[in-house]
């Protein structure tokens, strides 16, 4: 073979691996009963198709070529180790009978596999940071190393906590299945919350230079489609929806140098036009089906917000309204301030700024940067500029991130001018 068709196969392989390595190593999971088991068969797979592939072309479905080479190269590895421990016989032997059946390898199957998976991996027994590590590197394919930089942790910690969860996956014998009807809205509502995480850590990064990390929405966004091709439940639909309309603005959120640009001071005709559509008729499913939750409200007013073609044309109202509801499904303090501060756009800041305060006094977002903010331009557009000062002052004190310490640095900078 030439020096070019091997770089072809090479690609090619890379190519399925991209596409298909987690459907495979899913469904190799399922049949190996193992998570590192299926890991390594995974590899192996791949290593062989890169010289048989070569020699005997791609065959007509790869993925399920995958699973097989790769469950027989585990099973032929545990019959070789069978010599030094005699367990492995057995085992081998049993994974050998209760897996040959290739009607568990088809495409149908390991769509299923791929929500066992996920489920797995955001299992209430493990801690909600774990859940997030194993669905990065399990279902979304990160490394180690990328994980750890994206919620600014060492490789080492991560790589720990992961393997600490598939110790504890196989210890207490964690079921690999979606969950029973009864069990399954709790279950999601994990699932939901992990996938939201991921994305806002994506959306309005932390800390660091960058106001967001596409790499990380983007992976969100990948799995809330994934989710709802797998389980159209409203608000799974609800949770895809809000992430497409709030991604929508990425390109209008900051200035070519890279500054944070307020929602009203953006520039419209940047916003994603497909996603906005998309969103907003995934909004329209999912309150079609009556069961409307927080993510499918919040999805509601990032529509509205969507729809009005200026800053000012914003239907304050209807927000208001929507942020009513979403207090009742879901109260928290952020929804509350959410909430003051669309109060305060429809009937004024001195009213806005009552609810805010009356918050802060309550001291669950003493420590939140984005209420001191708040409070910090309610004063300063009713002229109190000593407390807008003070205000912005400890917003800035409290964020880690770099456009958003330069803009409020810019504030500070104009109420001293």
């Amino acid at each position: 073979m030439s020096e070019e068709q091997s770089r072809q196969v090479r690609e090619l392989v890379e190519s399925v691996y991209r596409s298909d390595s987690r459907q495979v190593l899913a469904t190799l999971i399922r049949l190996l009963g193992d998570f590192d088991t299926a890991e390594e068969a995974l590899h192996d797979a791949f290593a062989v198709a890169v010289e048989q592939w070569a020699r005997e072309g791609v065959p007509a479905n790869p993925r399920a070529w995958l699973v097989s080479t790769g469950r027989f190269k585990a099973i032929d590895g545990m019959r070789r180790r069978a010599r030094f421990d005699a367990s492995l016989t057995e085992l081998a032997r049993h994974l050998d009978l209760s897996t040959s059946d290739p009607e568990g390898w088809n495409d149908e199957a390991v769509e299923d596999d791929r929500l066992r998976l996920i489920f797995t991996c955001c299992h209430p027994a493990l801690s909600p940071e774990t859940q997030v590590a194993m669905t990065l590197r399990e279902v979304c394919g990160l490394t180690t190393d990328e994980i750890a930089r994206a919620f600014l942790s060492k490789p080492a910690t991560i790589a720990q906590r992961i393997v600490r969860a598939k110790g504890k996956i196989r210890d207490a014998r964690i079921p690999y299945e979606v969950p029973s009807a009864t069990d399954l809205p709790d279950r999601l509502d994990a699932v939901l919350r992990v996938v939201y995480l991921v994305f806002n850590e994506g959306y309005s990064a932390s800390s660091g230079d960058s106001l967001t990390r596409h790499d990380l929405s983007g992976e969100a966004i990948r799995l809330g489609r994934l989710l709802i091709g797998l389980l159209p439940e409203p608000e799974a639909l609800g949770l895809l929806a809000v992430m497409l309309l709030h991604d929508s603005r990425r390109g209008a959120r900051t200035s070519p140098t890279g500054d944070l640009v307020l929602l009203e001071q953006q520039d419209r005709s940047l916003w994603s036009r497909a996603q906005i559509v998309e969103g907003t008729a995934l909004v329209e499913r999912a309150l079609a089906s009556r069961q409307v939750g927080p993510y499918t409200i919040q999805a509601a007013i990032a529509a509205v917000h969507a729809e009005a073609p200026d800053a000012a044309s914003t239907d304050w109202a209807q927000i208001v309204g929507l942020y009513d509801l979403l207090v009742q499904a879901e109260s928290s303090a952020v929804v509350e301030l959410n909430r003051a501060v669309a109060v305060a756009m429809r009937d004024g800041p001195e009213v806005g700024l009552v609810l805010v305060d009356a918050i802060l006094s309550r001291g669950e977002l003493v420590n939140y940067h984005l209420a001191h903010a708040a409070r910090a331009d309610l004063c300063r557009r009713l002229g109190r500029t000593a407390e807008a000062c003070a205000s912005y002052e400890k917003a800035l004190s409290l964020t880690q991130q770099e456009p958003e310490r330069r803009f409020l640095k810019g504030r500070l900078s104009e109420l001293a001018d």
